[in-house]
């Protein structure tokens, strides 16, 4: 394979720009021919010593976007990513699994590209515990990688519910997986005139709309398919969270005959075998209940020392390069970091890049970008057929030291439309190809 030349610091940092600046205005389709024209950078297969390893935690959104891009980027950096799933299965667009409009293949992703197209070398173990000190990972496998930097990227994690032995009694379904297909089979057999109940954790949570989004696309389901059911929805957090207009007037006016929203209300312990949650408001029954416990950082990450943000939910980072306030040469990407960017799968996308550029950078002795832009955009689902849209812009602060919104590169789409459920469909082909093609 003929190597091909390493784009510059400077190019880098344009290239993020321009793709950023074309989804803060919303125009996608720019954004998409931008992150999918990088995508045919093929560097070259190692043909000497490598000059710095690395290691990457973790093959989620963020994982394996920054293992991509530091192959694209990094000149003759040996790249490694553990993995304990063969396959990943995207959260993103996953609730449409639950009304049948989309299946479980049809949210699997893979890593042979990576490893063929990149060059990645993918270990598929679990990681068992890291060694800040020496960069060294030990797997479930019984061996041992090192490198220069590690990259952390699992994900989240749960806080158990008291009371609750078996979660898939009252599956959460906020990790894409055996629980998104038990959800659905439950909400199948719900009965006639039947009570849903789902719930939302206290933020910081995954996919800030996401609970909203799936609320009302649960309740355009039950109006199709279970007419007269309801669906109940507490929130622990005191008013809606993202996109208030649109969701108020789907809560409010659209799905006003299903829905019933109560804020405020926190889950305190659940009882499966009568299927009922007591809560800062009282007992409630249900007769399916998705309940989305409150999250953390993932095992690995506290157990690694690095929780030390949000009261030891997270990890504390500097969002110039995504190390770790408390152990220099590692990186924490996605949800397990503490910033004031949501959690989600573009937003991971995009901490991953500028980490990968941050450490490109680092391994060459340069100065880190001192200015990055991030960027959020997401369709939320208000009907089966049609969909709402929120982006969000964040430059970094030097002042406060973290990433602060754009105003006015920021803002939703006033009400849903079928056009917008069609460009959802084409958003999520084009940021999963950005991570895995």
């Amino acid at each position: 394979m003929t190597p091909t030349r390493t784009p510059s610091f400077r190019q880098r940092r344009e290239w993020l720009r321009a793709a950023l600046a074309a989804t803060g205005g919303l125009a996608l389709p720019g954004w998409m021919h931008t992150a999918l024209a990088a995508s045919t950078r093929t560097p070259g297969q190692l043909t000497a010593t490598p000059t710095a390893r690395v290691i990457v935690v973790g093959g989620g959104m963020a994982g394996a976007t920054v293992a991509k891009y530091l192959r694209l980027w990094g000149n003759n950096l040996e790249v490694t990513l553990v993995e304990p799933n063969a396959t990943y299965l995207s959260c993103i667009m996953s609730s449409l699994v639950l009304t049948g409009q989309r299946t479980m293949a049809a949210q699997s992703f893979n890593y042979k590209t990576l490893a063929s197209r990149y060059g990645v070398k993918v270990v598929i173990d679990k990681v068992t515990g890291i060694d800040p000190a020496n960069r060294r990972v030990t797997l479930a496998s019984g061996g041992t990688l090192s490198a220069d930097r590690i990259v952390i990227a699992p994900g989240i994690d749960f806080d158990p519910v008291p009371g609750l032995t078996d979660p898939n009694a009252m599956p959460h379904a906020w990790k894409a997986g055996s629980q998104t297909t038990t959800l659905r089979q439950q909400l199948q057999a719900l009965p006639a005139q039947g009570t849903a109940i789902l719930t939302i954790p206290p933020t910081p949570y995954r996919c800030p709309p996401g609970p909203y989004e799936r609320a009302c696309l649960l309740a355009d389901w039950l109006k199709k398919y279970k007419p007269g059911a309801k669906l109940l929805v507490l929130d622990a957090n005191p008013d809606f969270v993202a996109e208030k207009d649109n969701f108020s007037r789907a809560f409010y006016d659209l799905h006003a005959g299903v829905i019933e929203y109560h804020t405020s209300v926190a889950i305190q312990s659940a009882d499966a075998a009568t299927m009922t949650l007591q809560t800062s408001a009282g007992a409630v029954h249900g007769d399916v209940i998705n309940l989305i416990p409150r999250q953390r950082c993932a095992p690995i990450v506290a157990a690694t020392g690095l929780a030390n943000a949000t009261d030891g939910r997270f990890a504390g980072v500097d969002v110039l390069s995504y190390e770790s306030l408390v152990s220099p040469g590692i990186h924490v990407i996605g949800d397990s970091s503490a910033t004031t960017q949501p959690k989600a799968g573009h937003i991971a996308n995009q901490e991953a890049k500028v980490c990968a550029d941050a450490i490109v950078r680092l391994l060459a002795g340069q100065a880190l970008d001192p200015a990055p832009v991030t960027n959020s955009a997401c369709y939320s689902t208000i009907t089966m057929s049609q969909a709402s849209w929120l982006t969000a812009v964040f430059q970094y602060d030097a002042g406060s030291h973290a990433m602060a919104s754009v105003a006015n590169a920021s803002g939703a789409s006033s009400g849903w439309s079928t056009g917008n459920f069609e460009q959802m469909n084409t958003w999520f082909k084009a940021l999963m190809a950005d991570t895995f093609a």
